[in-house]
């Protein structure tokens, strides 16, 4: 994801039927490829997410804030912050990399905090490939089956043909 600096945002709304149930909303999408091996958890950084990154790293509790606002202003309004991360899994083969599945997967926003990671032990995040003794920037992962636990709908695994594809609820 870009900085909010050059931000282009899609923009539209979440109608149930009623409008009184609309909301507005900022639509952010990363999408990324990794080997098959990493397929359980996607790396994110703190500007991709408004939650507090509540979890235990080398057996320490962590809170680190993310940087993306819960609500942007724009000048269309008001726009709920919503980030989607699409991870393709490849398999490599002497000369060529095969897709063996996608994963998509939407993050909660941070007002939904005290019901997705209220402590750092009640939690859907994994320490990430960042070194803290070189002084990289922090990241962390979202383990799929953690948060699959909280809200089944959030990751979906979409494999390739020949394998049928069933959406999860």
């Amino acid at each position: 994801m870009k900085s909010i600096d050059v931000l282009t945002v899609q923009t539209g709304s979440l109608n149930l039927g009623n409008k009184q149930y609309a909301i507005r909303q900022a639509l952010f999408v990363d999408s990324k490829a990794e080997k098959i091996e990493g397929q359980s958890s996607v790396t994110i950084q703190t500007a991709q997410t408004s939650m507090i990154i509540r979890h235990i790293r080398s057996g320490k509790e962590v809170e680190e804030f993310g940087k993306l606002p819960s609500v942007i202003e724009t000048e269309l309004g008001n726009l709920l912050t919503t980030t989607i991360f699409v991870k393709y899994n490849y398999k490599t083969e002497i000369e060529e990399n095969l897709l063996q599945d996608i994963f998509i997967s939407a993050l909660p926003n941070g007002f939904l905090q005290n019901r997705y990671n209220p402590t750092p032990k009640d939690t859907f995040w994994r320490a990430g490939r960042n070194a803290p003794t070189l002084e990289e920037a922090f990241r962390v992962r979202i383990a799929y089956n953690l948060l699959k636990r909280k809200a089944n709908w959030r990751v979906q695994k979409i494999p390739m043909s020949p394998i049928d594809f069933i959406w999860d609820e």
